[in-house]
């Protein structure tokens, strides 16, 4: 795996955003967003699945971030059974893309390993009420009915044989626990746990994201393979993760950071304000600089710019080389 071989590895971004250059059918405020895709149009999620590969991704999220077994059962009119099964697929549409672009590219031309991470979104998208962005629900659903919740989607993800599972837009610490606690049912199973975050300190929930972020690795520090946030403006990336590692030079936690590309979403007029935004591109040498292993982009962000991105990787990588062994000469 890219980060455990101590390997910066970039994650794809926004998958809902570069499934609308394949599909004319609505995403954004819909139950269950760009998940329906699995049973309406699943050579559309190929198609996306595919821009990321081309665009330089190492790590694909499956289709799953909204994806329940309640959800399907309540919005496609799916039993159980072939809820669960639905979920099983989304793994498997992830790996057909990976043989389709192995073939497009030859065996030869990139031999990059391609990680497929199960995506796992908040309880928060089952109640369709935007509470994922706010975590406003972690007062009054217990950690029980939390992770119970989670259980068969993740049950799922591993049984479809993901390599990792990607906890992410968690907007608050009990659910961090909570899902921690749930990955030890998993024992052979690696997970990286993102946040979403308000500003440059807190949790959507409010809570200081690094105190958050340190406790849950604290939980399960054998299954994490990173930390951080996505689904956060870009300007709040490096305030949030600064300083995280300073008192743990010789162990430092693995930072993980996907953002999204800095708009401003408003009810009426959707997604705003796109000109107005510094390319993520921009910020990747600092958060490399500052231990980010895993990178990529959430909502907004294209294949466009992953492969901006992968590119701004590459640079930083092969510059990192140059004084390595110039300091070794």
């Amino acid at each position: 795996m890219c980060a455990l071989e101590s390997r910066v590895c970039v994650v794809d971004g926004g998958f809902a955003t570069q499934l609308c250059n394949h599909v004319s059918d609505p995403i954004d405020g819909t139950p269950l967003w760009s998940a329906s895709f699995l049973y309406t149009n699943q050579n559309a999620v190929i198609k996306t699945h595919l821009d990321f590969l081309r665009a330089g991704a190492d790590v694909l999220m499956t289709n799953t971030y909204q994806a329940s077994i309640g959800g399907f059962i309540k919005y496609l009119g799916l039993s159980k059974e072939a809820s669960y099964e639905l979920i099983k697929t989304a793994v498997s549409l992830a790996k057909l893309a990976c043989s389709l672009y192995a073939t497009e590219v030859g065996s030869t031309a990139d031999a990059r390993k391609i990680l497929i991470a199960g995506a796992v979104g908040p309880y928060g998208t089952a109640l369709h009420d935007c509470s994922e962005y706010t975590g406003s629900y972690v007062a009054h659903v217990s950690r029980k009915e939390i992770a119970d919740w989670h259980r068969p989607r993740i049950q799922a993800l591993v049984e479809a044989g993901v390599d990792i599972l990607a906890f992410e837009t968690i907007p608050a610490q009990s659910e961090g626990e909570a899902l921690m606690d749930l990955l030890k049912e998993f024992p052979e199973q690696k997970a990286w746990l993102s946040f979403s975050c308000k500003d440059e300190f807190h949790t959507c929930y409010g809570e200081k994201f690094q105190s958050v972020a340190r406790r849950c690795w604290e939980i399960n520090p054998s299954q994490l393979v990173a930390v951080g946030v996505n689904c956060v403006s870009p300007k709040y990336v490096s305030p949030l993760l600064r300083g995280i590692n300073a008192d743990r030079s010789d162990n430092p936690f693995p930072l993980i950071a996907s953002p999204n590309s800095g708009e401003n979403y408003d009810i009426q007029k959707g997604w705003t304000d796109r000109e107005k935004c510094c390319p993520v591109e921009n910020y990747v040498p600092e958060w490399l600089t500052l231990g980010v292993t895993y990178i990529g982009g959430c909502c907004r962000t294209y294949a466009a710019d992953i492969a901006r991105i992968k590119e701004e990787v590459n640079k930083w990588t092969s510059e990192r080389k140059k004084i390595k062994i110039n300091g070794h000469t």
